[in-house]
């Protein structure tokens, strides 16, 4: 299977789900993003390493990192390689005395130790076409500049949006980068092609 490198964007506040946090992950030579939500437990522990912060003593992640330095084993790569039912399954590569030791991981685990130990992360194309979302150009540009919450096209309105206007929330909500809603309407454009 073809693998897509990744990098880590950013987390946003997830409008939709209470609690909860979009991580975004983006192609590293494309312009696709993979949104997948997360709670606000394992935004603060991929937001403690982002930020840099020094927690007066180790979180789980850190731990981690501690025993595999005292073991003298690394993570090679982190790899996001199922999505089952909207959940994205993940997998760290694991080496140790030249041996690779593929072990099950939470996404958000797994993204929150490939960035403590620097290592790449890649899912697969199937994956990045199912839940993957194409940013234009002139969005790119917005990236640096900080996100503008807007108010949230209702799940409800989309299946009585045609399909001119699906198509306009979803150049709007990209433009916003609020990827989660572009997944929406992503998925209720996709329903209606399979369905014609």
């Amino acid at each position: 299977m073809e693998k897509v490198e990744l990098k880590f964007l950013r987390i946003t506040y997830s409008h939709t789900h209470a609690g909860a946090y979009a991580l975004i992950l983006a192609e590293k030579h494309g312009d696709r993003r993979l949104p997948i939500i997360i709670g606000g437990v394992e935004a603060q522990a991929i937001a403690i390493q982002v930020e840099q912060i020094k927690p007066a003593r180790p979180l789980t992640h850190d731990l981690f990192k501690s025993v595999a330095e005292g073991l003298d084993f690394r993570i090679a790569e982190v790899v996001i390689n199922d999505l089952v039912e909207g959940i994205f399954h993940a997998k760290l590569v694991v080496e140790q005395d030249g041996k690779e030791t593929e072990i099950d991981a939470r996404s958000s685990d797994a993204i929150a130790l490939a960035l403590r130990f620097d290592c790449p992360i890649y899912t697969y194309e199937f994956i990045m076409g199912a839940a993957g979302l194409k940013v234009e150009d002139e969005d790119e540009e917005k990236e640096g500049q900080e996100e503008e919450m807007v108010e949230r096209t209702p799940a409800r309105t989309l299946s009585s949006s045609s399909l001119d206007d699906l198509n306009a929330q979803l150049r709007e909500a990209l433009d916003n980068e609020d990827y989660e809603q572009a997944s929406k309407i992503r998925d209720e454009i996709k329903r209606r092609e399979q369905t014609n």
